[in-house]
């Protein structure tokens, strides 16, 4: 039984740790997103603009622009608009492409998705609904949709220094692993004992 517990304590503690990898990759990717998705639209905007002048309003557009700017000839309003169009239709395009490479929306879909099926897998957990073996499988289960988080370094069960964030006021950690997780450090250099009869 007590075997049993420890093991809980163990996948509880690495629930916990792989949502804060989760929740650390939610924060970094959310924003990003959000900037690229807002900077396209206003690029696509700007091209519908520059090129519904000319399409809408015809030589008096151009004559009105040029005199407005104090133009010698019309021409140069044709090809300042052009130019706009052109420079800001190959940000939207660079900038929509990039997005779906990164398949930026899917990831954050499956990484919120998997932060929500880990975070029910701890309460099952936590609560004693689901026996060790079960909730092994099905977070395994969970982590494998999400490759493309990196885990986020956390102080693991037995190791020295102040516990991490994932667990921090939730769980306390497994017992001593007896160096399972993190191997007893070194001492610093310099710090060696003294040979037997030196």
């Amino acid at each position: 039984m007590a075997e049993d517990d420890a093991q809980r304590r163990d996948l509880l503690w690495r629930i916990e740790a792989r949502r804060a990898s989760i929740q650390a990759f939610l924060r970094d990717r959310r924003p990003r997103t959000r900037r690229r998705a807002t900077i396209t639209v206003v690029f696509s905007s700007l091209a519908a603009l520059f090129t519904a002048g000319p399409a809408l309003g015809g030589e008096p557009f151009a004559q009105s622009i040029q005199n407005s700017l104090g133009l010698r000839s019309d021409s140069y309003v044709w090809r300042t608009l052009c130019l706009l169009t052109l420079l800001v239709s190959v940000g939207a395009a660079l900038l929509t492409n990039l997005g779906k490479a990164n398949d930026d929306v899917a990831r954050l879909s499956s990484a919120e998705a998997a932060n929500t099926e880990l975070e029910g897998l701890s309460g099952l957990m936590q609560f004693g609904h689901l026996s060790v073996e079960d909730g092994v499988k099905l977070y395994q289960q969970y982590i494998v949709k999400i490759p493309f988080v990196d885990d986020q370094p956390v102080a693991a069960p037995g190791s020295l220094g102040p516990p991490s964030a994932p667990w921090q006021g939730q769980y306390a950690p497994p017992p001593q692993a007896s160096g399972r997780y993190a191997p007893p450090l070194p001492p610093p250099p310099g710090h060696y004992p003294p040979p037997p009869g030196g």
